[in-house]
């Protein structure tokens, strides 16, 4: 009894995402045929030192079979091929695929922002669609999003999409925070109130607005301070009375990172600050530290009581509490990167995973409002850091 009753919070979370966390549903198969129905789509890519991946999303784009559509790549300052490689790309079925060289960034902004700002104002469509270099689209993915758009009545879409995972780095860190996204949205598609706003999420990947939400809510202006800067617009729109569509975007492919160096920077820069975003203000002093005590003792403790045990010979309640949890771990851990696609195998080294994923989570908490992103330091406001939207423009 005693055993079980110490594996009771092992067992509430298998219950808490077995219960609760649900997919969004997916996409309408049907869209507008004509050039005549379908609104003009401008894509828009923030791109900054994106050599490695910005062919295969110019690619991916130029061969969507929407029947209206322009690709805009804003260029923020690469210090790459970046520029140059977009230049000798086709624009395929788009209408045209145009560079813009991003102008210096301006005081108090944040580079994707920025970027997403000046794309938005050389756009032609009626809808505006922000995307990451990062990303490959399927061919349909455009035509089916409008259609899910417009045939709710939405204001913005976004898509949750599938992430790749090249790495054995990747294999072993994305599930962890993806983990973590989802015990935080678990029903990330359900609608929320203007009052639920700090529930509301979205997917900076894929954002699809119409051009007078986008213009009303102040466009990337609204969030030109903020490092999660989709979150802040998920927030502002709910906030606003706007109906937010979070859909399953399974057409839409994106690897975030590629290498252990590039998975440390890119999370440690917004994954504490997101915590804060995302929660009530009375919380805000305690959830940091509680997400840290919480991670430890959840993943980090029965394998380190296991090999305690193991190593001192000791039997008893200890050992038996380690095998039971750890044991849990290994199985909780290979499903969750067998549902990524990156095999359940993984699981088995879900301990490594979980420290490195908690210093990760210290670095972002330790830096506080300091960001260091793409080869530019960033010094976030005292509102941004708070997570509160009361101030926001």
């Amino acid at each position: 009894m005693d055993l079980l009753l110490l594996c009771l919070p092992w067992t509430a979370v298998a219950l808490f995402l077995v219960l609760f966390v649900r997919i969004p549903r997916g996409l309408p198969r049907s869209a507008p045929d004509g050039t005549d129905q379908a609104p003009l789509v401008s894509v828009i890519v923030p791109a900054r030192n994106e050599e490695e991946n910005i062919r295969s999303l110019l690619t991916s784009l130029s061969a969507m079979d929407y029947p209206c559509f322009e690709i805009l790549v804003v260029d923020d300052e690469s210090e790459d091929r970046t520029g140059e490689l977009v230049e000798s790309s086709r624009a395929g079925n788009a209408t045209s695929l145009r560079l813009i060289r991003g102008a210096p960034l301006p005081k108090g902004w944040f580079g994707k922002p920025w970027a997403c700002f000046q794309g938005a104002r050389v756009a032609k469509g009626e809808l505006l669609l922000f995307t990451d270099a990062d990303t490959v689209h399927g061919a349909d993915l455009l035509r089916r999003a409008v259609a899910g758009l417009l045939g709710e009545d939405a204001d913005a879409l976004t898509l949750i999409g599938r992430q790749l995972m090249g790495s054995f780095w990747e294999r072993i860190l994305q599930p962890q925070f993806f983990v973590l996204l989802a015990s935080r949205f678990p029903r990330a598609g359900t609608p929320r109130k203007p009052h639920q706003w700090r529930h509301a999420i979205a997917n900076g990947q894929y954002l699809l607005f119409r051009r007078e939400t986008y213009e009303a809510m102040g466009g990337h202006a609204a969030v030109r301070g903020e490092v999660v800067e989709d979150m802040r617009i998920a927030q502002l729109l709910v906030r606003d009375g706007r109906h937010l569509l979070v859909r399953d975007g399974r057409g839409l492919r994106t690897r975030m990172y590629r290498s252990l160096g590039g998975l440390v920077e890119g999370w440690s820069k917004n994954l504490a600050t997101g915590a804060l975003q995302a929660t009530p203000g009375w919380l805000v002093p305690f959830i940091l530290p509680f997400s840290a005590l919480g991670g430890t003792l959840l993943w980090i403790l029965p394998p380190a009581v296991l090999a305690w045990a193991l190593v001192s010979g000791t039997g008893g309640t200890p050992l038996h509490f380690g095998l039971l949890c750890t044991g849990f771990g290994v199985l909780f851990w290979g499903l969750a990167s067998a549902l990524m696609g990156g095999g359940p195998i993984y699981g088995l080294l879900y301990p490594l995973g979980s420290i490195l994923a908690g210093y990760i989570f210290l670095l972002s908490w330790t830096r506080g409002g300091r960001i260091r992103w793409r080869g530019r330091r960033y010094l976030m406001s005292r509102e941004a850091r708070r997570g509160s939207t009361e101030e926001r423009p």
